[in-house]
C-alpha cells in the first residue's frame, strides 16, 4: 500500500459537511484495517514496550538525552515518516497507518507530543508545500530524527488568533536574505530542536512561513517552562535576533503562510483526536485492573454497580470517539485530494473530533482517578500523570472554543456557496434517530440564519451550541453505522447508550439555540418541531451499561 496521494484512489462522494445531507453507504472503521495496518500496529506496540515504556521516568525527568535517543529509534523503525515518500527516507504508506501509529504513540503525553510534532507538524508543512530543494535537504534528516523539528506559531499576544503576530522578515537590500526577529511562546520541541517552520510577517503585513536552522546566529531558545503536565517534553520560547534567514528558506509563498498554518492544524486535530484514544485505551485498562484487584465491603469494586458505569461510560465514549475519527480518516483518503486540501475540505469534521476526543480523553481520565480513589491522587500511580497530561488537548490545537466557533463557521460557509441546502430540514421526522439528529442540525441552522444573518458569526454561545448538536449528530451516525457494519451486540450496546446520551445533549443545545433565535408563538412552535425529532424511544441504560462493564471485566481492557 504506497503512500496518501501517491497512488490513484476510488473518488468520494462525500465532502465537508456532505454527513448533513445523505447517509453515506458506507464508512472505514477498525475493522477494516489490512494486514498491512495490523502490522503497523504491531511493529508500534513492540517499539512502545522495548523503547518508550522502560525510558518513561528518565523521560518524565527531562533527560532530553534519552528522548532524542528514543525518537531516533522509531525513526529507524519507520515511525516518524510514515507518509513521507521512500525517496526522503520515509514509508509511504497511508493515512490510515499514520493514524494508526498516532494512536499507538498516544499512551505517554510527554513522549506523544515530541514525536507528534516530529511527524506531524514539524514534516508535513515542509513535504507538502516546500521546494525539491528543501524537501532534499530537510526531509530525510527529520525522517531519521537527525534533525528535530519544532513548529513557532504561537506569540504570547497572538495564541488563538495567529495572524496578529508580531514576529516580522524584512528582505535584505541585496535580496539574498530575509531578517528575523521576534519570539515565539509555548513551543514543543523548542530546546532540543534543529530546525524551526517559523511564521512571521513580511514587511511586518505579509503572514509568511520560512524554515530556519537553530545553528544560525541569533536563534535561541528559551528556559524550559514549568507546566502542569507534559513535564517530560520540551517546551520554550524561542527568540530570533535579527537571525539571517535565505530566501530559499521561504516556505511556500510570501503572505500564504495561513493556508500552511491552519491547513495543518487540520490534520493535528484529528490526529490529535485519534492520539488521545490511545491514552484512553491506555487509561481505561489501569482502571479495570484495579476495579478488579481493589476489595471493599468484602468484594472487588469492579461489581459494584456505579463502578461498572463509570467503566462503561468511558467505553462508550471511546467507541464514539473511534468511530468518528476513522470514518473521517477514510474520508480524507478516499477524497482523492492531496492531504493539506483533504483536511480543509473536512475541517469542519476535524474540528468535531479535536473537541470530543479532548473531552472524551478528560472524561476518562477523570473517572479513573475516581475509580482509584485516594491512590489515584498519588504519583504512584500512572493515572495522577495522565489527569494532569491530558488537560492540554483541549487548549493544543485551537481551543475548544475557538474550534466550536470554527466548525459551524466553515458550514455557513458553505451554506453561502450552496454546497449545503437548508431546506433539507423540511423533510418529514422520521423514526430513525439519527436522521432525526441530522435534521435538528440543519433546522437550527435555518432558525439561526434567518435571526442574525451575516453576523451569525458573532453570536458564540449560539454557533457553539450548533456545533454541538451537529458534532453529536456525526458521532452518533458514526456509532451507528460502525455497529450496524460489524453486526456486533458489544457495538450495538454501545451505540443504544450513546444514543440516549446524545439525544439529551442534542435536546438541551437545541433548546438554547432556540430560545435565542426565537420568542413568543414563533418559539412554541419551534420547540414543538423540536420535540418530535428528539423523540425516541427509551433504552434500559442501566442494564446495557452492566452488559458493557461485563466484557470490559473479562477482557482486561476496551474491546469492542
Amino acid at each position: 500500500m504506497k503512500g496518501f496521494g501517491h497512488v490513484l484512489i476510488l473518488m468520494s462522494t462525500s465532502f465537508g459537511g456532505s454527513f448533513l445531507l445523505n447517509p453515506p453507504p458506507d464508512i472505514f472503521t477498525p475493522e477494516d484495517f489490512t494486514a498491512e495496518h495490523r502490522a503497523i500496529a504491531k511493529a508500534t506496540e513492540d517499539f512502545w514496550t522495548r523503547e518508550v515504556e522502560p525510558n518513561l521516568e528518565a523521560i518524565q525527568r527531562q533527560d532530553f538525552d534519552v528522548l532524542k535517543r528514543t525518537l531516533r529509534k522509531a525513526a529507524d523503525l519507520g515511525l516518524v515518516g510514515v507518509l513521507l515518500p521512500e525517496r526522503y527516507g520515509g514509508m509511504e504508506l497511508d493515512l490510515v497507518s499514520s493514524m494508526i501509529v498516532a494512536e499507538g504513540i498516544g499512551r505517554d503525553g510527554s513522549y506523544a507530543v515530541c514525536h507528534g510534532a516530529q511527524s506531524g507538524i514539524g514534516v508535513l508543512p515542509i513535504s507538502m508545500f516546500g521546494t525539491d530543494e528543501q524537501k532534499q535537504k530537510y526531509l530525510p534528516r527529520l525522517a531519521s530524527a537527525e534533525f528535530i523539528a519544532a513548529y513557532c506559531l504561537t506569540e504570547a499576544q497572538a495564541g488563538s488568533d495567529a495572524l496578529a503576530a508580531r514576529t516580522r522578515a524584512d528582505l535584505s537590500a541585496d535580496g539574498t536574505h530575509y531578517v528575523l526577529s521576534g519570539q515565539k511562546m509555548w513551543i514543543t520541541n523548542g530546546g532540543i530542536a534543529d530546525l524551526y517552520t517559523v511564521f512571521a510577517k513580511v514587511g511586518g503585513e505579509k503572514f509568511t512561513a520560512f524554515l530556519v536552522e537553530r545553528a544560525w546566529r541569533g536563534v535561541s531558545p528559551g528556559a524550559e517552562e514549568k507546566k502542569m503536565g507534559l513535564k517530560g517534553s520540551s517546551t520554550t520560547a524561542v527568540y530570533f535576533d535579527n537571525v539571517k534567514v535565505p530566501v530559499e528558506n521561504v516556505l511556500g509563498e510570501i503572505g500564504r503562510g495561513h493556508i500552511i498554518a491552519f491547513n495543518i492544524l487540520n490534520i493535528g486535530r484529528l490526529t490529535l483526536a485519534v492520539a488521545a484514544h490511545g491514552k484512553c485505551r491506555q487509561t481505561l485498562g489501569a482502571a479495570i485492573r484495579y476495579a478488579r484487584e481493589r476489595r471493599a465491603f468484602g468484594k472487588s469494586i469492579s461489581e459494584f454497580g456505579l463502578i461498572q458505569h463509570k467503566l462503561a461510560e468511558m467505553a462508550v465514549r471511546m467507541y464514539a470517539n473511534e468511530s468518528m475519527a476513522f470514518r473521517l480518516i477514510g474520508d480524507i483518503q478516499d477524497s482523492g485530494q492531496p492531504l493539506m486540501q483533504a483536511g480543509e475540505e473536512f475541517a469542519a469534521e476535524c474540528s468535531f473530533l479535536k473537541i470530543f476526543g479532548s473531552e472524551t480523553l478528560d472524561y476518562v481520565v477523570d473517572e479513573a482517578v475516581q475509580i482509584h480513589g485516594g491512590y489515584g491522587y498519588h504519583q504512584d500511580y500512572p493515572v495522577e500523570r495522565a489527569y494532569r497530561d491530558a488537560r492540554i488537548n483541549r487548549i493544543f490545537e485551537g481551543t475548544n472554543e475557538i474550534n466550536r466557533l470554527l466548525a459551524t463557521g466553515m458550514l455557513l460557509r458553505r451554506i453561502k456557496k450552496g454546497t449545503l441546502k437548508l431546506d433539507a430540514c423540511s423533510t418529514p421526522v422520521t423514526s430513525n434517530v439519527v436522521s432525526n439528529a441530522k435534521k435538528i442540525g440543519l433546522f437550527l441552522l435555518n432558525v439561526a440564519t434567518k435571526k442574525y444573518g451575516d453576523n451569525m458569526e458573532q453570536q458564540q454561545e449560539v454557533v457553539a451550541a450548533i456545533t454541538d448538536v451537529l458534532m453529536n449528530a456525526f458521532a452518533l451516525e458514526s456509532a451507528t453505522l460502525r455497529a450496524k457494519k460489524t453486526g456486533k451486540e458489544s457495538a450495538a450496546d454501545m451505540t443504544a447508550v450513546f444514543a440516549d446520551e446524545a439525544m439529551e445533549n442534542i435536546k438541551a443545545s437545541s433548546k438554547a439555540v432556540l430560545a435565542a433565535c426565537s420568542e413568543g408563538d414563533a418559539l412554541r412552535a419551534n420547540l414543538a418541531l423540536l420535540h418530535g425529532m428528539t423523540a425516541f424511544e427509551l433504552v434500559n441504560s442501566i442494564v446495557l451499561r452492566r452488559k458493557i462493564a461485563g466484557r470490559l471485566l473479562q477482557a482486561g481492557k476496551y474491546v469492542v
